[in-house]
């Protein structure tokens, strides 16, 4: 790892190259169905087995805990000791709302309520955060970083759009990694610029041949690695210094 300093963005490597062994997810991985809040938004919960802490997801703009793509992201998580929420972060009568869906302080509110149900479950309390965002996800994760610092221990962006909260970036202090696809080049365009803004630990990696969606063969698993590979080690790192 680059310490302080920023690497240059770089291919994606693969986890055993990052030291990292990947066990296969499972696809009996246990998912429960819960509710989240009292106006009936739902989520999906991977609990992991001695976990070094949670991930909460934070999706886009019209998606939502049902996205094939994060769930597929999850049960890598969960399978190395990375507990996960995916909410739904709009009630479904909030869903037909299309300007809620860009409501950036209503869905940084609804991530804070995410992590505090988290952060009451068994074998957390106390455990480090971190929030996975895609799209505009990433501009309310990171939002949610910089205004609470001691709430977040990581932050990774697929695809993210962190130019949304450009201002606030110089204040987030999660470590914090931006995976944005090679063929996504306005996407990572964008990225670059973030880069130079943010002051914690940072870094960016480009995925060889994906577009936005990651959607590519191999390309999501490459992003999935490389977030978990993120996560491992700076929720580790904030665990033994709590």
């Amino acid at each position: 790892m680059s310490g302080l300093n920023a690497r240059a963005a770089k291919p994606a490597h693969d986890a055993l190259a990052m030291g990292v062994i990947v066990p296969p997810p499972s696809l009996a991985q246990r998912c429960d169905d819960i509710v989240l809040a009292a106006d009936g938004r739902r989520a999906d919960w991977l609990p992991s087995t001695q976990p070094l802490g949670a991930v909460v997801f934070v999706h886009g703009r019209g998606s939502g805990r049902g996205s094939p793509r994060n769930q597929q992201v999850a049960r890598v998580f969960a399978a190395q000791r990375l507990a996960c929420l995916l909410p739904d972060l709009l009630s479904a009568a909030e869903s037909a709302d299309p300007f809620l869906g860009g409501d950036l302080e209503l869905l940084c509110d609804r991530v804070v309520q995410a992590m505090a149900w988290v952060a009451g479950q068994p074998g957390l309390a106390g455990r480090p955060a971190g929030l996975f965002g895609a799209s505009l996800g990433a501009a309310v994760a990171l939002r949610v970083a910089a205004r609470d610092p001691l709430a977040v221990a990581a932050v990774v962006s697929r695809g993210g759009r962190p130019d949304l909260i450009e201002p606030e970036l110089p204040r987030v202090q999660a470590p914090t990694l931006l995976i944005v696809g090679g063929r996504d080049t306005e996407v990572l365009a964008l990225n670059r610029r973030a880069l130079r803004l943010l002051g914690c630990r940072k870094r960016l990696e480009v995925v060889p041949h994906a577009t936005h969606l990651f959607a590519e063969p191999g390309t999501l698993d490459a992003a999935a690695d490389l977030a978990a590979a993120w996560f491992r080690e700076h929720l580790a790192d904030a665990g033994r210094r709590a």
